[in-house]
C-alpha cells in the first residue's frame, strides 16, 4: 500500500453532553470519500486520542472501516508510552478492520534511541499491518532521529511510512537519503508539506484537510503531476489559514472552523477547551479570506 497525497487527521466531534457524535462523524468520513482526500486517520492528535476512551478509540476506528468500505486507507492512530499497551492496541486495530497503524513515539517516558527501537519493533512483530512511525517531539519529548528510522525500515518490511512533525527539512532529506527501499515520508506539518514533498516526501497527514479537502488533496496531486507552479500556489493561498489553525492548540480551532462550516460543534474536551472569541474572529477572518465562509 502507497500512503502517499492528502490523509486527514480526523476530528472527532463531540455532543454537548461530551459523547461522540457518531452522525457529525459519518459525515465527515462521508464529505472526504467525495472530496479527494487519500486517507482517513481516526485517533489521532487531532482525534484528540489523548482523552478518548479506549470503547471510544474502537468505536472510531470501526466508522471509519465500515464507512469507507475499503474505498480509501484506514490508518488507525494507537499512541501510547506503554509498549504492551501499544502492542495491545496495534493488535485491536488490525482486528477492527484498519488498513494501516499510526504509531507515537513513546512520549513523557523519554526513551533513548535504543529504545524507541525497541518499542517500534514490539508493534512490528506483533502485527502484520503496514506501520506509520509518527514523530512529533513538541509532544512526546523525544525525537526519533533519522538513523533509527532508517534502521527500523531496514529491518522490518512492514514499517511502512513516517509522519514527520519535526520541523525539520534537514531531518526529512536525512531519511529521504537514509531509507533505501521503498518507504513513504509523510508531512506532519501542513506549512511544511510542500518543501518536504520538494525533497521526497509522498504526502501529508493533514489538520486543514479537515475544512479544506480539496485544495489539500489538489496541492499533494499536482506536485505528484509535477506542476509545482499549481502547487506553489495552492501552497501560498492555504498557508494564512493553515498558520490561523494553530492560533491555540491543535484541534482546538480546527473544530471550531468545523463549527462555523456547520460539520460539528467545537466540544473539545478537558484540558483543551473552546476556541477564545479573539482568536474565532481571528480565524474567521482567514476562513473568509480563503472562501469557506
Amino acid at each position: 500500500m502507497k500512503l502517499q497525497g492528502s490523509i486527514v487527521a480526523l476530528a472527532t466531534p463531540f455532543t454537548r453532553e461530551g459523547t461522540l457524535d457518531e452522525k457529525a462523524y459519518r459525515s465527515l468520513i462521508r464529505w472526504h470519500l467525495k472530496a479527494g482526500t487519500s486517507g482517513l486517520v481516526p485517533c489521532g492528535s487531532t482525534g484528540e486520542a489523548a482523552t478518548l476512551t479506549h470503547e471510544e478509540s474502537c468505536r472510531l476506528v470501526s466508522i471509519c472501516v465500515e464507512e469507507s468500505r475499503g474505498r480509501l486507507p484506514v490508518i488507525a492512530g494507537v499512541g501510547t508510552n506503554d509498549t504492551a499497551k501499544a502492542v495491545k492496541l496495534s493488535k485491536e486495530a488490525e482486528a477492527l478492520g484498519s488498513d494501516a497503524i499510526l504509531l507515537l513515539a513513546p512520549y513523557y517516558n523519554k526513551p533513548t534511541q535504543e529504545g524507541i527501537y525497541q518499542h517500534f519493533k514490539a508493534a512490528a512483530e506483533a502485527v502484520s499491518l503496514p506501520i506509520v512511525v509518527y514523530n512529533i517531539p513538541g509532544r512526546t519529548a523525544v525525537n526519533i532521529l533519522p538513523a533509527t528510522i532508517a534502521r527500523l525500515a531496514a529491518d522490518f518490511k512492514n514499517i511502512a511510512a513516517v509522519k514527520e512533525a519535526s520541523g525539520s527539512l534537514d531531518q526529512v532529506s536525512e531519511i529521504v537519503s537514509l531509507v533505501k527501499r521503498p518507504f513513504s515520508v509523510l508531512s506532519g506539518d501542513d506549512s511544511l508539506t510542500l518543501p518536504m514533498m520538494a525533497v521526497g516526501a509522498s504526502g501529508v497527514i493533514s489538520v486543514i484537510a479537515n475544512i479544506a479537502p480539496r485544495q489539500t488533496a489538489d496541492m499533494c496531486a499536482a506536485v505528484s503531476h509535477g506542476d509545482w507552479s499549481k502547487a506553489k500556489a495552492l501552497h501560498l493561498k492555504m498557508f494564512p489559514l493553515v498558520k490561523a489553525l494553530f492560533i491555540e492548540t491543535n484541534p482546538i480551532p480546527v473544530k471550531a472552523a468545523l463549527e462555523m462550516m456547520g460539520k460539528c460543534r467545537c466540544e473539545p474536551r478537558l484540558p483543551l477547551t473552546p476556541i477564545t472569541p479573539a482568536s474565532r474572529e481571528a480565524l474567521k477572518k482567514r476562513m473568509r479570506a480563503f472562501g469557506l465562509l
